[in-house]
């Protein structure tokens, strides 16, 4: 079991490791504002005027799935998963943004624009690294 888990793990590598978070945490997201949405919805009043919120969560949703899909991909091969999370998060992070400065609607928008808007930045800076190279096992040390 334990190889299987290693093989896994090498084929998928770090940055198919990191999509696959992130792809789950943004179909968990989309599910959520499906079947019990946020409550204070004054930080979308932007994005609720272009589609209603299940249709966010489906675009959520959908971004979720290429990231996951996308996970299994050889590197340099799954940009499109990072690409579809980044951009997923940045219409979040710039609606709860614009909602506290300058629109004034949501006081506490800053800090839901800084978490939706980190959630996306790391997939563009995680896009451009390298998959370390494989771990060579040392011979065992005499002692």
């Amino acid at each position: 079991m334990r190889a299987a888990v290693r093989r896994l793990t090498r084929r998928m590598g770090r940055r198919g490791a990191l999509l696959t978070c992130k792809g789950i945490v943004a179909m968990g997201y989309g599910s959520g504002q499906i079947v019990q949405p946020t409550g204070d919805q004054h930080g979308l009043a932007l994005l609720l005027k272009l589609a209603p919120l299940d249709v966010w969560g489906w675009a959520w949703i959908t971004a979720g799935v290429i990231a996951v899909v996308c996970a299994w991909l050889p590197p340099r091969k799954d940009w499109p998963g990072f690409l579809a999370v980044w951009l997923i998060a940045t219409p979040w992070a710039m609606a709860y943004l614009l909602s506290w400065w300058p629109l004034g609607q949501s006081p506490r928008g800053w800090v839901v624009a800084l978490i939706f808007g980190a959630f996306g930045a790391v997939c563009l800076v995680a896009i451009g690294w390298d998959e370390p190279p494989p771990a060579r096992s040392e011979p065992p040390r005499e002692t």
